[in-house]
């Protein structure tokens, strides 16, 4: 993550009070921010997803490649010092070096999440109940493709009745 942020050092830097929102969940702001120093804390609804404290940590990257809402909460744990790009699109048209380290960034990220789904998958194989089927809803949304994708679940609607319908048909063909 130091490789990106040695790419970044054209961005203005900014001391961040702690508590400060970078992006809101749900909110869409263009920005990207880049850790140089201290901790952020990433949220989805009020569960803690991780905390980002490696300098080169990318926040809001998300947003922007996948062109939606930002995906979860990013606050400044203590105090931090971030880079900020104001609009991502320009600074990634600006920065094309950045591609392939984003690349392994989110290579890292799914390889993270193929191995919890593994994971879970073997916990729950053949318990004959419900959580069994957490590793096909998983998986199924693991492999989706760009196609109008919208997950989710009951508890967030977001999820389609498509990709309900695909997971709840992937476990009953397994079974």
């Amino acid at each position: 993550m130091r490789a990106i942020l040695e790419h970044c050092e054209d961005l203005p830097e900014q001391h961040m009070a702690g508590g400060t929102v970078l992006l809101a969940e749900g909110q869409s702001t263009g920005r990207v921010y880049v850790l140089v120093s201290g901790r952020i804390e990433v949220l989805r609804g009020d569960t803690q997803v991780t905390i980002l404290d490696e300098p080169g940590s990318l926040v809001g990257e998300m947003s922007y490649l996948l062109g939606t809402p930002h995906t979860a909460t990013a606050r400044v744990l203590g105090e931090a010092t971030v880079r900020v790009a104001e609009n991502a699109e320009a600074f990634f048209r600006a920065h094309p070096e950045l591609s392939w380290l984003i690349a392994r960034l989110l290579a890292f990220r799914l390889k993270a999440a193929t191995t919890y789904l593994v994971d879970l998958k073997q916990q729950f194989s053949g318990s004959g109940d419900h959580l069994e089927m957490v590793g096909e809803v998983l998986e199924t949304l693991l492999h989706q493709q760009e196609r109008d994708f919208h997950p989710g679940s009951d508890r967030d609607p977001g999820m389609d009745d498509g990709a309900r319908d695909r997971a709840i048909q992937g476990r009953a063909s397994t079974s």
